[in-house]
């Protein structure tokens, strides 16, 4: 009788198998709103690597090479300006994907991606095979479209906040977003880098995160924040954290 061969297992940096049902243990919204057959073809494109905090994803004027698919944590689009202050523009989680500007052209974008909240696990996909799949214009293609639709959305809502509402409120729906996508009531946060993810001041995040400190919303020590009281957060946020988060979840959702 012949011995029988050892099964071999995946690599590690690839995604687990995809059962013809569902996919299984993908958390990214849009690689799980694939169609099994979908998924299983671009499967093998996709590497598993992880996100460090305040990792460069891409840099400004730099050609894009990979678009990545975050299981968790969450990473911040920022525009740099010339005397090197950063405001953010956008906050990216599993409920989409970082690099989305490759749907459109192959220019290299005037802005950062960075990683903020970090995760052990996120899809990277080559610019090659991106636009491998995208050219078939089917379903994979439908859904980045879709969200990148909504994050134009995302970034003109975001453009209107920092305009017209106080910080006190933007602060808030930060802390809500960022909630959101590290699944945790409590994360890293120093007063420096809300500062500059606001476009404010040090000294003016300072009173905001005193305020609602002090009205029993959060508590912050030593560069970590906890939400202690998430609905009355999201009363004291403006209407801009629903909105993003209701133009995000449309993307994924079945047509009723």
């Amino acid at each position: 009788m012949r011995a029988k061969r050892p099964r071999t297992r995946p690599p590690a940096t690839r995604p687990p198998p995809v059962r013809a049902d569902r996919q299984q243990s993908v958390r990214n919204r849009l690689l799980a709103a694939l169609p099994p057959d979908v998924y299983l073809r671009i499967a093998p494109s996709l590497e598993l690597v992880p996100l460090k905090l305040k990792q460069m994803l891409h840099k400004p004027g730099e050609p894009i090479r990979h678009v990545y698919f975050p299981e968790g944590g969450f990473c911040s689009i920022v525009t740099v300006l010339e005397d090197g202050n950063m405001v953010e523009v956008a906050t990216i989680g599993n409920e989409g994907m970082v690099g989305a500007s490759v749907v459109l052209n192959d220019t290299p974008p005037p802005s950062t991606s960075m990683v903020q909240g970090e995760a052990e696990a996120c899809y990277r996909m080559s610019l090659e095979a991106f636009r491998s799949e995208t050219d078939r214009r089917g379903p994979f293609y439908d859904i980045v479209t879709r969200f990148v639709q909504a994050l134009v959305g995302f970034v003109m809502q975001s453009t209107a906040c920092n305009a017209v509402h106080s910080v006190e409120q933007r602060l808030a729906r930060w802390l809500l977003m960022a909630r959101d996508r590290m699944g945790s009531e409590n994360f890293p946060l120093t007063q420096e880098f809300a500062a500059m993810m606001l476009g404010a001041t040090r000294p003016t995040v300072t009173v905001a995160a005193g305020m609602l400190q002090r009205a029993g919303l959060i508590t912050y020590h030593r560069g970590h924040v906890t939400i202690v009281d998430g609905p009355q957060l999201e009363r004291t946020s403006c209407e801009c954290y629903r909105t993003t988060t209701a133009l995000l979840r449309r993307v994924t959702e079945t047509p009723g």
